[in-house]
């Protein structure tokens, strides 16, 4: 199989539409102060959302994107706070780089624990990644749950070691306080979104970025 094969569409009529839909974005976009590799990152941000805020409101600490690429390339995990980030990314493009994904969110111990704690879920579903040693080297993208942000810049204080924090939380209740906090930190490179904008669909959009960059590494 043609390595393009793994990461563009399919089809010439596909391969088209995506084509001028990137286009329309680099036009409407306008000026910006990303480099060409974050780029690609805001502009799949912005093909998948259609919200133009994202020029601006996308952050990056100086090697994230290098440092995602390079953990793709090594076959490194994904780790999500729900599972709607792994349905939303590509299969084929993950089984190409040996990427593998986990989440928790729905585990009976990690509910039970929960219960106990009186915390979240996303809380406890982030330590058991930590405890099966999964954060490690991994990209780890939170795009639903500002307290699994929370914990996983409270494990990166206390030792922890992902290659990458992709942190998009969206909503009301600490998710832009959650970013700021991860912008703040030097430990682990990290994308992030400001304020209460984010979602998962921004974490899959920002992976299939790296995920693309790493095929142009190949």
């Amino acid at each position: 199989m043609n390595a393009n094969q793994v990461t563009e569409q399919l089809t010439e009529a596909g391969r088209q539409i995506e084509h001028n839909s990137f286009a329309i974005v680099d036009q409407e976009a306008g000026a910006h102060n990303y480099g060409p590799s974050q780029w690609q990152v805001v502009r799949r941000m912005i093909h998948a959302s259609a919200d133009f805020e994202f020029n601006g409101l996308t952050r990056f600490s100086n090697d994230a994107v290098e440092a995602g690429v390079k953990a793709i390339l090594a076959g490194a995990s994904v780790i999500a706070d729900v599972e709607m980030i792994t349905v939303g990314l590509s299969k084929p493009r993950l089984a190409h780089f040996g990427v593998k994904t986990y989440q928790f969110i729905s585990d009976q111990d990690v509910i039970d624990q929960a219960k106990a704690e009186n915390s979240t879920r996303a809380v406890q579903a982030m330590r058991k990644a930590h405890r099966l040693g999964l954060l490690e080297g991994a990209i780890v993208g939170i795009g639903n749950a500002p307290t699994a942000l929370i914990e996983v810049l409270k494990l990166i204080e206390a030792g922890a070691r992902p290659a990458l924090l992709v942190g998009m939380p969206v909503g009301f209740v600490q998710a832009a306080e959650s970013k700021i906090r991860a912008g703040a930190q030097s430990r682990v490179p990290y994308i992030i979104t400001e304020g209460r904008k984010g979602g998962s669909t921004l974490v899959v959009s920002s992976l299939h970025a790296l995920l693309a960059l790493a095929e142009a590494q190949e």
